[in-house]
């Protein structure tokens, strides 16, 4: 085991969950008393955006919302609209300009550290925070005819040959791109180092990843587990670890990266924000709206089928987790020369 520090990005602050209602009669929420907030309309349709393409884990997040949201009724529709590219930067910018204010954008860690690599012009500051949802570790796989046997011996090959090694995952900056650097970093490289030799292709998800490693096209793959976990299962894929503190149920015979000697732990938060500029009082409506899913039945199923961990936070305690996050990844993508 090396003498390394544990690097998380997960929240260090307590998992918290807040039940708000709407006025009496239901059919208004009103705001705080900023001054200018009249009373607002309950919400009763909400559009989600997955600012990906179809098939990886903020499609599945959107899907499943939009799912749960109008089985249970709690809105009469929630149409899922997929604005792919650039780490969800793309869709980040077209939030900016969305006047609707009954708009949920899926997000979370990924996002963060693509705001960072691709210079954004607009920022996750710029944007309502509505909710922390689901956090899920993230599992380092190789083709299932991969001459690497064990992590150590991925690590090792990437340490010692560069950019004859490629690992593909999600986009640039995210979770994935992260995680690569970290465990370089525990293997003794530097920022410099970690630059030069850490030869990354980036997909907008685990379900484009797929391919690249059946096909033997790459050499080794990071993803959140559910993207992965079927063909884990199959046998054309082989999980060498996981990003957790412990085993995962859904590949309980997996290593975590730890017990593996790198001294990393790194999990993929997800949540959704809503347009700036929205009043208190709409943003009130949405997290209800979030709130109530949360406390359903059917999105707690959705979690237990999807492998997801309830991370659910909202109000100030998700204001200030994001502040802190933001903040976090900044400085760790700074330090594996991710970005300058």
């Amino acid at each position: 085991m090396k003498n390394a520090r544990i690097a998380t990005l997960t929240a260090l602050a307590a998992v918290a969950a807040f039940t708000l209602t709407s006025c009496a009669g239901g059919s208004t929420a009103n705001g705080d008393g900023d001054g200018g907030d009249a009373d607002v309309a309950a919400v009763t349709d909400v559009s989600i955006v997955v600012p990906a393409d179809p098939g990886g884990g903020w499609d599945q997040t959107g899907r499943a919302l939009s799912q749960v949201l109008t089985e249970e009724d709690i809105v009469s529709s929630a149409p899922v609209t997929n604005v792919g590219g650039a780490g969800g930067t793309v869709g980040l910018a077209q939030l900016a300009n969305e006047k609707d204010p009954n708009t949920l954008m899926v997000m979370g860690l990924v996002m963060v550290g693509a705001v960072e690599t691709n210079a954004s012009a607009v920022r996750i500051e710029d944007t309502t925070p509505i909710a922390r949802l689901t956090d899920e570790p993230l599992v380092v796989v190789v083709p299932a005819d991969s001459k690497y046997d064990t992590l150590e011996d991925l690590v090792e090959d990437v340490a010692d040959n560069g950019q004859s090694v490629t690992i593909t995952g999600g986009s640039a900056g995210g979770a994935d791109h992260i995680l690569a650097g970290l465990m370089l970093e525990e293997a003794g490289l530097d920022g410099a180092e970690i630059a030069e030799k850490l030869n990354y292709t980036p997909n907008s998800g685990g379900g484009e990843a797929v391919p690249l490693l059946i096909g033997g096209k790459v050499a080794a793959g990071i993803s959140g587990v559910g993207e992965f976990a079927q063909h884990i299962e199959s046998g054309d894929l082989r999980a060498l670890a996981v990003s957790s503190e412990e085993p995962v149920p859904q590949l309980p015979d997996v290593p975590t990266i730890t017990e593996e000697g790198y001294d990393v732990v790194l999990t993929n938060w997800r949540g959704v924000i809503a347009p700036g500029g929205i009043s208190d009082g709409e943003k009130d409506e949405l997290v209800r709206v979030i709130t109530e899913l949360h406390e359903s039945e059917a999105w707690t199923e959705q979690l237990e089928t999807k492998g997801w961990s309830d991370a659910f936070l909202v109000g100030a305690e998700f204001d200030e987790f994001l502040t802190e996050d933001i903040e976090e990844v900044t400085a760790t993508l700074k330090n594996i020369g991710l970005v300058q």
